[in-house]
């Protein structure tokens, strides 16, 4: 819910998911000035030397690997700094959007907060003048050095929040995600079947499962979201990865009435007609459907990293995960991904500074550590952490392997401010027959062409 999705995103989301929130109208706030523009001798990055503090925190790390990585760096935190207070917040990715919008625009919001990378919440807090830039601590703590540009950039917006993807940078996530593909090992065992190579080798697993009795793919789409990491996967293996950038970043020059996306709905269509999806699937939530998945129902499962820890809680040796597989079984990777969430600083807390070291804190080194202890995938040192063998291991590697050859493309709902409702309503009348492959994708058209002709 990068997340755009849980990504936790979320949504996540998202993402998160990886991830969909709900559109925010700006507010009349003017950003602060001092921030942008102070060096870094004008913030003080002695944390306990702040006084008595009491921050707030706002986040959507609920589900057992992420929440407990909250719980160990808060406790750390607390007792590394005795004069600083966390009062801390943690509402589903869902009720967090929902609520964000009007906590921010109140007198006394939060000081530190989990907010979607996506124009219709981070990008609309930035243009409303709700969120404090960060690059004098950027410059200050080092930022810069501990996360590629490729990363950062999914924090940054134009101070009028018009351009996603540059500018200042408005928060830092802690951990990296990507969409692939969850497998049951011992149900493709059973099968007679490995882990698929070539995007054709997996439609013929599907065909097989639901020819032997079996949920071939796992879905819950009431939350309109889910569905929109499983378009993307499958848009990737035909989408040119650059078209679908420039798409998701909302960026003029693209179209979404091309061939190939056609064919990419159009095999959305064909899966449900197959009877590839569980049966109701969007009526279905999201936790029911990864909970099912965990518990033995379905082959395959389209998410994001997420949810990695708590489904082998449940399903141990037998979770297996992959990025989604090419065309061709040397394809280069590309799989929708990011970042999870960033923590960001509200232009109206009155303890910026201590809330910079609470940023810095649980996105260091050591936290890194403690992140991969608890089942999560940190966005920074991967490559430095020692995973055991299993889910979590295909977790890190694919995440590897994706940004190593700059296989990771951007959550489709950045693209507009109101993108993620159009995109997974559009997708529930699309997989329940309401809308042809051509009527979904006017109605995408429609929404990114009105935004990003006007828009900069």
């Amino acid at each position: 819910m990068i997340a755009s999705t849980p990504r936790g995103r979320a949504v996540l989301a998202a993402t998160v998911v990886a991830l969909a929130a709900t559109a925010c109208a700006p507010g009349s706030s003017a950003p602060p000035t001092t921030a942008s523009s102070a060096a870094p001798s004008a913030v003080r990055t002695d944390a306990a030397a702040l006084g008595n503090v009491t921050l707030t925190i706002w986040d959507q790390e609920v589900r057992g690997g992420q929440a407990a990585q909250m719980k160990q760096l808060n406790a750390a935190f607390e007792a590394k700094y005795p004069n600083i207070k966390l009062k801390r917040v943690s509402r589903s990715f869902d009720d967090l959007n929902t609520t964000l919008r009007l906590a921010l625009s109140g007198n006394e919001p939060p000081d530190v907060v989990e907010a979607n990378n996506g124009r219709s919440s981070m990008g609309a807090f930035v243009k409303a003048g709700q969120l404090r830039p960060l690059n004098a601590y950027a410059e200050a703590y080092g930022w810069k050095k501990r996360y590629p540009d490729s990363v950062l950039r999914y924090s940054s917006y134009s101070a009028d929040g018009k351009l996603f993807g540059e500018g200042n940078l408005y928060g830092l996530p802690q951990v990296g995600e990507v969409v692939g593909i969850y497998y049951n090992a011992a149900k493709l065992t059973g099968l007679g079947l490995q882990p698929p190579k070539t995007w054709e080798e997996f439609q013929a697993a599907l065909a097989k499962a639901k020819d032997a009795g079996e949920v071939p793919m796992q879905l819950g789409n009431l939350d309109k979201w889910p569905a929109i990491h499983v378009f993307g996967t499958v848009q990737g293996r035909d989408v040119p990865a650059a078209q679908i950038s420039t798409l998701a970043f909302g960026r003029k020059g693209a179209s979404w009435n091309t061939p190939e996306n056609t064919k990419a709905a159009q095999q959305l269509v064909d899966w449900v007609d197959k009877g590839y999806f569980n049966k109701g699937f969007n009526g279905q939530g999201y936790d029911p459907a990864w909970q099912a998945f965990s518990k033995g129902t379905g082959v395959f499962m389209i998410a994001g990293t997420w949810l990695m820890a708590d489904m082998e809680k449940v399903l141990g040796k037998n979770l297996g995960f992959m990025l989604p597989p090419g065309v061709t079984a040397d394809a280069p990777p590309v799989a929708t991904g990011g970042t999870g969430l960033p923590f960001a600083i509200t232009a109206k807390s009155p303890n910026p500074d201590a809330a910079a070291a609470y940023i810095d804190f649980i996105t260091n080194a050591d936290a890194m550590k403690v992140l991969t202890a608890t089942g999560n995938l940190p966005v920074a040192d991967t490559d430095q952490q020692s995973v055991k063998a299993g889910a979590q291991q295909d977790v890190f590697k694919a995440f590897g392997t994706a940004t190593k050859n700059d296989g990771l493309v951007p959550y489709l709902d950045y693209a507009t401010p109101t993108f993620a409702d159009t995109l997974g309503a559009a997708l529930q009348d699309l997989l329940a027959k309401k809308a042809t492959p051509q009527e979904f994708l006017a109605t995408l058209e429609k929404d990114y062409k009105t935004f990003s002709e006007t828009n900069g």
